[in-house]
């Protein structure tokens, strides 16, 4: 995939997933989980996560970008509201402060671009595809987690619900 395809993929993707995310929504839905993982498969198989010319540097500032995105992950899920109804069905919709939250990701994200890019380092845009599979997956799963913790569910839905 070009640079074009992979900004517009991702900019799709995130405006969906935000967008789902400020609407009411049962918690045991699996959309986001699934966006998700296409992103971080997609991240993945695209290549050119490092710089082979800068290995050491490269990985480094991978596994920052690891970090960041499971932590700001953890982050935003805190941020969304979950609820059960009156028939005990668990409940989450995104607040103004998951907003800011994913503000303030993207603002991580487009640092950590331009950190590497600083050191010298080939910026690989499937990176971006890798962190935000990453930390979608990361808040819808722990988003989720709660949503069970409520209705006393310790399994994981069998279903899709979108």
């Amino acid at each position: 995939m070009d640079t074009v395809q992979i900004s517009l993929l991702v900019l799709l993707a995130v405006v969906f997933v935000v967008y789902r995310q400020m609407r009411t929504r049962q918690t045991e839905g699996m959309g986001n989980l699934i966006t998700a993982a296409a992103m971080v498969v997609l991240g993945l198989a695209s290549g050119g996560l490092f710089d082979t010319g800068h290995l050491a540097l490269s990985v480094t500032l991978f596994a920052v970008e690891v970090v960041a995105a499971v932590a700001l992950g953890v982050w935003r899920a805190r941020t969304v509201r979950v609820w059960l109804d009156g028939s005990g069905v668990a409940w989450s919709k995104a607040t103004g402060w998951t907003l800011l939250a994913w503000l303030a990701s993207m603002a991580t994200r487009v640092a950590l671009y331009f950190a590497g890019a600083a050191l010298g380092l080939t910026a690989a845009t499937s990176s971006v595809l890798l962190f935000l599979g990453l930390t979608i997956g990361i808040q819808s799963y722990l988003v989720a987690g709660r949503g069970r913790a409520l209705t006393g569910s310790r399994r994981r839905p069998d279903t899709f619900v979108g």
